[in-house]
């Protein structure tokens, strides 16, 4: 296949120049493959970047897309719907943990979270406490590359380059203790690093924060899964002070635990949840926030009655064809039992990955369902150097993962066999073996 010319186009979290001089194309898919626009193979340890579990090129999906697209290929949500955002909203509602039933649609994570923070804030002033406008989040958090997400996330190249960005951010402790090393599962030290949160209301009053935002896996930084009792104790923490909590859900989210959501697998329930990726796998950009109904209706109910109650929205939330994307793949996920088949299989996979502890280059390994990080020595005290490199290999081996700094997270589809995951840790294996600076 001829080389189409690469100068013009900029790359996001890439290193353009890096990547222009060895170019990695892909060309098309099918199944958990991709094939390179030379015609190799590889494998799609990833779900794309997390949000295609149920394999690449589902006909069902595409031709509902299609169908759409002719049928009404868009409609304004500004005083205007169309019929398929408010069947979508409904069957969005009856995947969400019970009374989080509302639902506000966008066109990504990015979005969803910034929605979240805003419906955080009219939420307090509805009911008299406009002056909660402070938010907590954590290190090592990523919520995405709008101003509020940037500000709320806690990976330090994420946010250095942009200034102070939005302030009224305050960030509690990761959870990625030494201790905790080659834990898996949930790790068993650490819950007390939730009363990071009460040091912080202390600090700057628990009456003035409005939302306190974590994603239940860490995913982005290297797949940290919650220490036993630390989310149960920041529900704690939230509920004693009139705060909101937010679960950002959208790596986590649709099955990716085992359970349609992470707030199901572990038992707590956040007052709204976003969430992106999977809801459409990945065949249309959406994103989505669930939102608890008191708070729903303490902001609709107590705004004026023709006049917007909340002045926010997208050109495209609740875009036809991504409506019809995400019903199709609803339907999907309904009919394979397909969250049922991510738990059954994440004991295989987990059991897989874990297998690699033994190699000098990993310095470790975390996982929870069907999402797995492990870390690899870094190179030349060079923090990302050695992740970057490695990455590089295992596509030239035959592997498509992420990297983030020196984690390398796996993240294989629902539809994968015990084949596939094989085929995976196999070439995670040769490539980790071979590197020379372990």
């Amino acid at each position: 296949m001829a080389r189409v010319p690469l100068e013009h186009l900029w790359l996001p979290f890439t290193p353009n120049r890096d990547f222009k001089a060895e170019p990695r194309l892909l060309a098309r898919a099918e199944g958990v493959h991709y094939w390179t626009d030379d015609g190799r193979r590889v494998l799609d340890g990833c779900s794309g970047l997390f949000c295609v579990p149920l394999g690449h090129g589902r006909r069902e999906v595409a031709d509902a897309v299609a169908r759409q697209l002719v049928e009404l290929d868009y409609a304004p949500s500004f005083t205007r719907a169309h019929p398929k955002a408010f069947e979508l909203a409904a069957r969005v509602a009856g995947f969400t943990p019970a009374g989080l039933d509302r639902i506000f649609f966008a066109g990504s994570g990015s979005e969803a979270v910034d929605t979240a923070m805003k419906i955080a804030l009219a939420y307090h002033r509805a009911r008299g406490e406009g002056q909660r406008t402070l938010f907590v989040s954590r290190e090592r958090a990523y919520h995405g590359v709008n101003l509020g997400g940037v500000a709320l996330s806690g990976i330090a190249a994420n946010r250095e380059a942009f200034g102070p960005g939005l302030p009224g951010v305050y960030h509690m402790r990761h959870t990625a203790l030494p201790e905790n090393r080659f834990a898996r599962g949930q790790p068993e030290k650490g819950a007390e690093l939730a009363d990071d949160l009460a040091r912080i209301c202390a600090a700057v009053g628990g009456g003035n924060v409005a939302a306190v935002f974590v994603e239940p896996i860490a995913g982005s930084t290297g797949c940290l899964p919650p220490p036993r009792g630390y989310l149960e104790r920041l529900r704690e923490l939230c509920d004693a002070h009139g705060i909101l909590l937010v679960f950002d859900e959208v790596i986590t989210g649709w099955g990716r635990t085992g359970h349609a959501f992470a707030a199901d697998a572990f038992g707590v329930k956040p007052d709204l949840l976003a969430m992106a990726k999977a809801i459409t796998n990945g065949m249309q950009p959406m994103g989505a926030v669930a939102v608890k109904r008191e708070v729903h209706d303490a902001v609709v109910e107590r705004g004026p009655r023709h006049a917007p109650e909340l002045f926010h929205g997208y050109t495209y939330g609740a875009h036809p064809a991504a409506c019809a994307a995400a019903l199709a793949t609803l339907d999907v996920y309904a009919r394979e039992d397909s969250f049922a088949r991510a738990r059954e299989l994440s004991v295989a996979f987990q059991d897989r990955v874990f297998g690699l502890a033994d190699l000098p280059a990993v310095a470790d390994v975390r996982g929870y369902g069907l999402l797995a990080g492990i870390d690899v020595r870094p190179k030349d005290g060079r923090p990302g150097l050695a992740g970057h490199l490695v990455q590089k290999r295992l596509f030239d081996a035959g592997l498509h993962l992420k990297a983030t700094g020196d984690a390398l997270l796996l993240a294989p589809a629902f539809v994968a066999e015990r084949a596939h995951l094989d085929e995976a840790v196999g070439v995670l294996r040769e490539v980790l073996a071979a590197v020379e600076w372990a």
